[in-house]
């Protein structure tokens, strides 16, 4: 949640965020009244019972119908308290359900406006023109069926649309992936990490994900579970309700872990192949640092996805995301975006956000300061390898004309040493011949 101190000092500066998302503006204003009635009701409570106190003194010292007045003005004081209290309890509540409503601020750089509006920061690598090269190129599908790598019928067979196998060479490509996104990040310093999939509802509500992002979550009513799309939720929690000593920060964490999401709304949408789905795997780095380091980590959250991307030799772009397709947690959100031929534009691939103290707040992960004092951190969060969008790309880019698939140096001790995924059948062929 954002500083209420924040919200009282400057609501313009909220409202305007509201807006940029093309959210509810009128939200900031019920915030502010609903935190109004709690600090008068709170005053009124503190009057009355330093009024109550005082009577209670008196009424030892009292005789007769004096005595009797003020016992009577003590059981009047005494409901008038309750009330009181019972008011400031209600106000409290509104204001922090309200508060909770409420989205991370904008940061002032973010372009404003919906998911086609975003700016192009940075271009790295080369598209390949398969016309020149004399061929069309095959989408992930047609190579990782080629390959025996992707299985989407049985996938659907088995779970519905959007479900797949990776199999063989497929589920090599995997390991090969994980491991190499993990040893990088360790490299970099980050803790590696195995998550839980399946977390309470305050440690998804706390992420910021039982808000604008609900629909996309899996929930088990049975046992007030969720399955967690991201290892981010049950990183960001991973010191939830701690004071974190300011020397330990900055705080990184390599997350690897299945993720669930419904994909509502996307009906219709890249239905073909395995670029969204219902279930994926995926390596989430996770840092907690001090207020001020946010912005610069943010940055070095990005470098370390570029590092990525250029290893794995993909072409993509990095852009600075609108606004209205930001997430309600983030302030900023940066996404590498790797180019696939047979859509012949740009797709995210990893992502990088900045939450600034926004999800501290709300699941109390502070610092103590030099006079004692305790503060929010903050939180930032960075995908460095969502493997099947990774896969998608990495077969498109890397194809010949045979079906085979170049192997990027990166990858090749994780995968006995392969140069070239071939096609199912190409060995044998090529031995009998």
């Amino acid at each position: 949640m954002i500083d209420l101190r924040q919200l009282r000092d400057d609501p313009d500066r909220v409202r305007a965020s509201q807006r940029a998302r093309g959210e509810d503006v009128d939200l900031v204003d019920a915030v502010l009244s609903a935190d109004e009635r709690r600090r008068s009701s709170g005053s009124r409570f503190d009057e009355l019972r330093a009024e109550q106190k005082q009577l209670g003194k008196l009424i030892p010292r009292a005789q007769g119908d004096e005595k009797t007045e003020l016992l009577k003005k003590a059981g009047e004081l005494s409901a008038a308290v309750k009330a009181a209290d019972a008011a400031q309890g209600e106000a409290d509540e509104e204001a922090q359900r309200l508060l909770l409503q409420l989205s991370n601020v904008v940061h002032p750089e973010v372009p404003v406006g919906g998911e086609e509006d975003f700016a192009v920061l940075e271009t790295h690598g080369t598209v390949r023109d398969f016309a020149a090269e004399g061929f069309e190129p095959k989408d992930h599908l047609e190579l990782g069926e080629l390959l025996g790598a992707i299985d989407v019928e049985r996938g659907a067979k088995v779970s519905g649309s959007r479900f797949y196998y990776l199999t063989g060479v497929g589920a090599l490509l995997e390991l090969a992936l994980v491991n190499a996104a993990i040893a990088q990040a360790t490299e970099a310093g980050f803790v590696p990490m195995l998550t839980p999939a399946l977390v309470r509802p305050r440690a998804m509500e706390g992420t910021g994900f039982l808000g604008q992002a609900a629909e996309n979550v899996y929930h088990l009513e049975r046992d007030d579970y969720y399955l967690v799309g991201t290892s981010e939720v049950p990183l960001a929690a991973y010191h939830m309700d701690e004071i974190v000593p300011s020397e330990k920060l900055p705080l990184r964490y390599a997350g690897f872990s299945p993720c669930f999401r419904r994909e509502a709304g996307t009906y219709g949408k890249d239905t073909r192949g395995i670029f969204r789905v219902h279930q994926f795997d995926k390596v989430e780095m996770f840092c907690f640092v001090e207020p001020e380091e946010s912005e610069a980590e943010h940055r070095r959250l990005l470098e370390w996805e570029k590092q990525w991307l250029t290893a794995l030799e993909l072409p993509f772009q990095v852009i600075d995301v609108a606004s209205g397709d930001l997430g309600s947690s983030a302030s900023r959100k940066f996404d590498c975006e790797a180019w696939i031929p047979t859509q012949g534009k740009y797709r995210e691939l990893t992502s990088a956000s900045n939450c600034d103290s926004f999800q501290a707040r709300r699941l109390s992960v502070r610092t103590r300061e030099a006079g004692g004092r305790t503060r929010p951190v903050a939180t930032l969060n960075g995908t460095l390898c969502a493997v099947p969008r990774t896969i998608v790309a990495l077969l498109e880019n890397h194809q010949r004309p045979d079906g085979s698939v170049h192997v990027p140096q990166l990858l090749r001790p994780y995968l006995g040493g392969r140069e070239v995924l071939e096609p199912l059948g190409a060995a044998t062929a090529s031995s009998d011949s």
